[in-house]
């Protein structure tokens, strides 16, 4: 049986809520072997982001090359690259690697801390949108990547289409958490919109719901799963991480990576 895996290039979180410690949590739920490259080293915990420092861009690289010379992974995602430097470096690995990958578009941390510098936004949409095989945008990040307002499930169809057909993505999903009602995502995979809902759960212990996302869908992808499929799965995955909340933190406390194992049970927001 051939072991699949996946790379996770992205920032740390030492609180394990979101970041690299999420992507590899999620990686081994999926049953995918998990490698990564660390791009910044955060202080951070579930009430904000207390440092960053951003390591070298050739130290980056040797990260990079020590896993993909020995262990070529099936599918690779990103999370925080905060620098023009670290994009051009990593858009230029990624254009010989010939396997899936994804973008979670990483720009503000859940409790409003800035993770990318404002020249580098821009540069994501040059550099690595296009190469991308599916993009995961939550409303904020996807209204700078498109530049208009999105307040209605017609905005988010605009701009998944947009990002697809003008940025140069093979896919895209615009998450629906910040907008009214259930929690309704859009897929445009450059011919049809796939819709995923799930009912809003009132709950502030979401740290990290976008890394686990983009991870499930990573994960997914590298065991030959479509698009469609791997976001359906990612919906299913992060909806009951969210469900099952652990309780943990003062702030905005993590999500559950093996909620999907309690399905049945009374959540604890329930209990």
């Amino acid at each position: 049986m051939k072991i699949r895996s996946a790379l996770t290039i992205a920032g740390t979180d030492p609180s394990g809520g979101a970041g690299i410690q999420a992507d590899l949590k999620t990686f081994q739920e999926r049953e995918v072997y998990g490698m990564s490259v660390i791009t910044s080293v955060v202080a951070q915990n579930t009430l904000g982001v207390q440092q960053v420092e951003h390591l070298p861009v050739s130290f980056i690289e040797k990260q990079f090359d020590a896993v993909w010379e020995d262990i070529k992974p099936d599918a690779v995602k990103t999370g925080m690259i905060s620098t023009i430097e670290m994009m051009e470096l990593i858009a230029g690995k990624l254009r010989k690697a010939d396997v899936p990958y994804v973008i979670d578009p990483v720009m503000v941390a859940k409790s409003g801390h800035t993770l990318m510098e404002e020249k580098s936004r821009s540069v994501i949409r040059n550099l690595l949108i296009p190469l991308s095989t599916v993009v995961t945008p939550n409303v904020p990040e996807a209204e700078f990547l498109v530049e208009f307002p999105i307040s209605t499930l017609e905005d988010a169809e605009k701009a998944a289409k947009l990002i697809v057909k003008e940025l140069g993505a093979k896919a895209a999903v615009v998450k629906g958490g910040h907008l009214e009602g259930d929690a309704k995502d859009v897929l445009f995979d450059g011919k049809e919109y796939t819709y995923f809902t799930t009912e809003r759960i009132d709950t502030h212990h979401t740290h990290g719901t976008g890394c686990t996302f983009s991870a499930v869908i990573t994960a997914e992808l590298a065991k030959g799963k479509s698009i469609k499929q791997a976001v359906e799965i990612g919906k299913g995955f992060i909806t009951d991480a969210i469900k099952y909340s652990l309780q943990l933190g003062n702030g905005n406390g993590p999500t559950n990576h093996w909620g999907y194992r309690l399905k049945g049970l009374p959540s604890q927001e329930e209990k």
